[in-house]
């Protein structure tokens, strides 16, 4: 059974979506969405997990779906400490964070910043360490909710599908307003302040034909965090979407890395 949840401190106040068990009972799994969108997108792949008995928690970032805090003057570590605040309140315990594109960032800024709180950190469709200006154009006309949908759709299948892939779903959960204070945070915070992600690990879980990983890069954050923490799975026919391409791959995927680190047998 899906909950809406209220999480509040001070002048913060995050909207979390909750599938699964009840506190305690599950094991907690936090979901994180890309750039600019809403944890809606992970309704799919919520309610697989939750079937398996995880504890689904979809914290809305601030300005999306009825979260809110202040949206000037911030840094990842303001949208960190508010998963954070969430973990503590509704995980029970230490929580495994998926984070997907953008989110990634916010997840391995939370596993930076709060490792008491993090068992282990999934990052879903993780860019390169640099991006083609291109691709970023890309972004910002998905970004655009004045443009007609066809120019849209145009730069979805650029930006985030594969080929054969309809993009339609995303034509919607998108948040101009809250997206411009992703940027000025994601600028306002040195990449060397999160890119470690702690000391827990690490799922690189990479989609084959993500322009914005490109295959020369595939063992980039291998490279950079060892090997002793770091997995790598590949998902076919996906692109920088990822999830919405392929949930029962990721799901998998996921479910056998997590099981593992936790030392339960597949």
């Amino acid at each position: 059974m899906r909950q809406r949840l209220v999480v509040t401190e001070g002048d913060v106040s995050i909207v979390t979506l909750v599938d699964g068990p009840d506190v305690g009972v599950g094991t907690p799994l936090v979901l994180l969405p890309s750039s600019s969108r809403d944890s809606l997108d992970f309704d799919d792949i919520a309610e697989r997990f939750a079937d398996v008995g995880y504890r689904v928690l979809r914290p809305q970032p601030r300005g999306m779906a009825g979260s809110y805090g202040p949206m000037t003057g911030l840094t990842l570590h303001d949208y960190a400490r508010d998963v954070a605040l969430v973990i503590e309140r509704q995980a029970g315990g230490p929580a495994f964070i998926l984070g997907h594109a953008f989110g990634q960032w916010i997840g391995r800024c939370v596993a930076a910043d709060h490792p008491h709180l993090v068992r282990g950190t999934i990052l879903a469709a993780a860019a390169a360490k640099t991006a083609d200006q291109r691709l970023r154009d890309e972004l910002a006309t998905c970004v655009d909710t004045s443009l007609p949908d066809d120019v849209r759709l145009a730069a979805l299948r650029v930006a985030f599908f594969a080929p054969g892939h309809d993009p339609s779903s995303w034509l919607a959960n998108w948040h101009p307003a809250a997206s411009r204070a992703q940027r000025a945070a994601s600028a306002a915070t040195p990449q060397a302040d999160w890119w470690h992600a702690g000391v827990a690990p690490v799922l690189d879980l990479q989609a084959e034909l993500d322009p914005w990983r490109p295959a020369a890069t595939r063992n980039g954050i291998v490279d950079d965090l060892g090997a002793d923490r770091v997995s790598v799975v590949v998902i076919a026919a996906a692109s920088h979407a990822l999830i919405p391409e392929q949930p029962a791959c990721v799901v998998r995927a996921v479910l056998g890395w997590t099981r593992k680190v936790a030392g339960v047998p597949a």
